[in-house]
């Protein structure tokens, strides 16, 4: 379909407004991609600015610096998305929420360029924006695990090729940025883990680090739960079954820190 892009002050590279060929406004977050924070309004987004930074690493003596530095190509991967949608162009979704801001919620898409690229491997190929988030299989019968394999192969290239943010890659401090990352976050998720549960996790919306918490769910079943909602969501802990490698004795140990709003999530 020919879509527009609608300009605004929020968008960045992997999340912005379209308008559809019937007028229909709709905000989209680009599947398998992640790209550079540019707007830092509270903690959470200065966390993932942080996680960013490590995950590229770029870093230094001061922390502010860096992340201030990296913070730039946030911004040069935005005015590129906003380039490369100049032209109209194509999205596929499910309408799947991506868990946007109450002011703007989102739904994942891929999209695709006039000349048949896809934007989130442009993106990544060009050092704009890392491989990493929710995938799901695309109507053209390329699977979820194919998909994520091609954009982590066009990282690859982009970081040897010093594209982009990888320009600034300090290789020989990268191991020890992304340990210290993982290291921080196993132990908010083994502290979260202590705690007794209180409203539940909903596997539908719950973020990645928060589906961690559950018992026996690490970061690779959190992901295929990620990328399993995107197709069908979960209409009873019965359903997680369908997640590659949850078993009926890890069910057994999560369902009690389960809730599922059946309605919410009805299709």
């Amino acid at each position: 379909m020919d879509c527009q892009i609608v300009p605004s002050t929020w968008a960045d590279g992997d999340s912005f407004q379209v308008r559809l060929p019937g007028g229909k406004e709709l905000t989209l977050r680009l599947y398998g991609v992640d790209c550079i924070e540019t707007t830092i309004s509270n903690e959470t987004m200065a966390r993932r600015l942080r996680a960013q930074r490590r995950y590229f690493g770029i870093g230094g003596s001061d922390g502010i610096d860096s992340a201030e530095a990296v913070r730039i190509y946030g911004v040069e991967a935005a005015k590129r998305t906003t380039g490369l949608l100049a032209d109209s162009f194509s999205v596929e979704t499910a309408f799947t929420d991506a868990r946007g801001s109450g002011l703007s919620p989102r739904v994942y898409a891929f999209v695709t360029l006039k000349d048949g690229r896809d934007l989130a491997a442009v993106l990544v190929e060009e050092g704009m924006a890392r491989a990493f988030g929710v995938v799901r299989s695309r109507s053209d019968g390329t699977s979820g695990d194919e998909y994520r394999e091609r954009l982590a192969d066009l990282e690859l290239v982009a970081a040897a090729s010093k594209r982009g943010v990888w320009a600034m890659t300090n290789w020989a401090k990268l191991p020890a940025d992304r340990a210290q990352e993982r290291g921080e976050q196993q132990e908010i998720i083994s502290i979260m883990r202590k705690l007794p549960p209180t409203s539940g996790v909903d596997p539908n919306s719950a973020p990645r680090e928060l589906l961690e918490t559950l018992p026996g769910i690490g970061p690779v079943l959190a992901e295929r739960i990620e990328s399993e909602r995107t197709i069908r969501p979960f209409l009873s802990p019965e359903d997680l079954l369908r997640v590659k490698g949850i078993s009926s004795k890890v069910l057994k140990e999560i369902a009690p820190h389960l809730r599922i709003d059946v309605q919410k999530n009805k299709i």
